[in-house]
């Protein structure tokens, strides 16, 4: 006997939204349908909400060729991937299809759900030791420890993508997994050939949604990015997960949030973008076995406010953030992290308790020069008036190179470390 086929029809299209009549009881929130517009021609859905006798579904895809009356089949499986190594060194869609050419991807044993539940928090192991993330700035001032969740703060242009590169490639982990969620699509190519490379690429898997997709795939890419990193992470390995950026999950998530009606509250996001927000990102961090997720989450902060609310959100969720700011990339100094504003959650315990009294001094001095900027640029400070603010003045140009790195250069946490401790114990004149 040929299996049971359960579907309904289109019964209207508002924008982005389609209303499907039909066995609805058989529909669940988050289950999948999809429209036949041809002959073996298919619209992947999801379907999002219900009103009155009808199921409100979004598409994974373009709308055209869809027409009241088409039907749309009720799927069994939920969305998910069947991920193994030999995912190393592709590039997917946010549905887990290649698209870097080189041909279909081997099924593990494992069926991994894009969306899953956090571990248990009572199960869950403690943050591991220091993870060396190749970055002088980071390991230094912003120790991380694996199993660690960090974010990272900037506007758009700041250096955002090549500080991942940067991570990507140096990092201390087994894997790298990385999410570009609604990147420009002319910059993907340039992500993957110059800043990650071959040899980043090799450990990595990337997952790419662009700008121009459906805001369905936007906010699958995120699902599907921790999904992959939970596989790698459950099989027992130190994984980077990293996605840029967490802004534009919410804005995809604002965007299928107004069109199942829910109302707009700050900054038009609506409610479920803030509840969405802690159950992606608490899949990150310890497992409850010898594995770790260590994730790293860019925001994109709109017009470089530190305090709208997605930022807001996230930052009390992590257990950390990196603060990058557009006045220090503009003169000249990458990465543009601006130490002063940044917090590591797990320092001073991650840090080497031989050097800590060196990064707290670091740490003293930059805040003097901060404070004093203006006046030492205006020429309106008299040398000798405060040995402190003078003893500032001497240290800042070798703490604003030991804080410039190059993205081909690689620094571990024990040489940062010596190489701090030797700018401050040397002589000034």
């Amino acid at each position: 006997m040929e299996p049971l086929q359960l579907y309904g029809r289109v019964a209207a299209v508002r924008g982005l939204l389609i209303e499907i009549a039909g066995p609805v009881a058989a529909m669940t929130l988050g289950g999948r349908l999809e429209i036949e517009i041809a002959e073996g021609s298919r619209v992947p859905c999801e379907v999002i909400g219900f009103a009155g006798e009808r199921a409100l579904a979004m598409p994974f895809g373009v709308l055209e060729g869809v027409r009241r009356g088409c039907p749309a089949y009720v799927m069994a499986s939920a969305g998910g991937v069947r991920p193994s190594s030999a995912w190393l060194g592709r590039v997917v869609d946010a549905l887990g299809r290649p698209i870097d050419g080189r041909g279909p991807l081997p099924e593990g044993d494992l069926f991994r759900p894009f969306r899953a539940d956090p571990p248990p928090a009572h199960a869950r192991r403690r943050v591991g030791t220091p993870l060396d993330l190749g970055v002088r700035a980071l390991n230094t001032f912003l120790t991380c420890c694996e199993g660690q969740r960090m974010g990272i703060f900037a506007g758009s242009g700041v250096g955002k993508s090549v500080l991942l590169s940067m991570l990507a490639r140096n990092a201390g982990s087994d894997v790298a997994v990385i999410g570009l969620v609604g990147e420009r699509g002319r910059e993907v190519q340039e992500f993957l050939q110059d800043d990650l490379g071959e040899e980043g690429l090799a450990r990595s898997v990337v997952v790419v949604a662009t700008s121009d997709e459906p805001a369905l795939m936007r906010r699958n890419a995120a699902y599907l990015t921790l999904a992959l990193a939970e596989h790698f992470r459950d099989a027992g390995q130190s994984v980077l997960c990293m996605i840029d950026s967490i802004t534009r999950f919410a804005m995809a998530q604002r965007d299928i949030g107004l069109a199942a009606g829910e109302p707009p509250t700050a900054k038009g996001y609506t409610p479920t973008v803030f509840s969405e927000l802690p159950r992606l990102l608490e899949r990150a961090g310890p497992g409850t076995g010898e594995g770790t997720i260590t994730g790293l989450f860019t925001v994109l902060v709109e017009g470089d406010d530190h305090n709208e609310p997605v930022a807001d959100a996230v930052r009390g969720i992590l257990d950390g953030h990196i603060v990058m700011e557009r006045a220090i990339a503009e003169r000249g100094r990458y990465p543009a992290i601006n130490v002063l504003k940044s917090v590591s959650r797990t320092m001073p315990r991650s840090c080497d308790p031989a050097f800590y009294p060196h990064v707290q001094r670091a740490r003293q001095v930059m805040a003097t020069y901060a404070d004093m900027e203006e006046l030492i640029r205006l020429g309106a400070y008299r040398p000798g008036s405060s040995p402190e603010v003078d003893e500032a003045i001497a240290f800042n140009p070798d703490l604003e190179g030991f804080l410039r790195q190059g993205k081909e250069e690689s620094t571990s946490i024990g040489d940062g470390y010596r190489r701090l401790a030797q700018l401050l114990d040397a002589p000034r004149g």
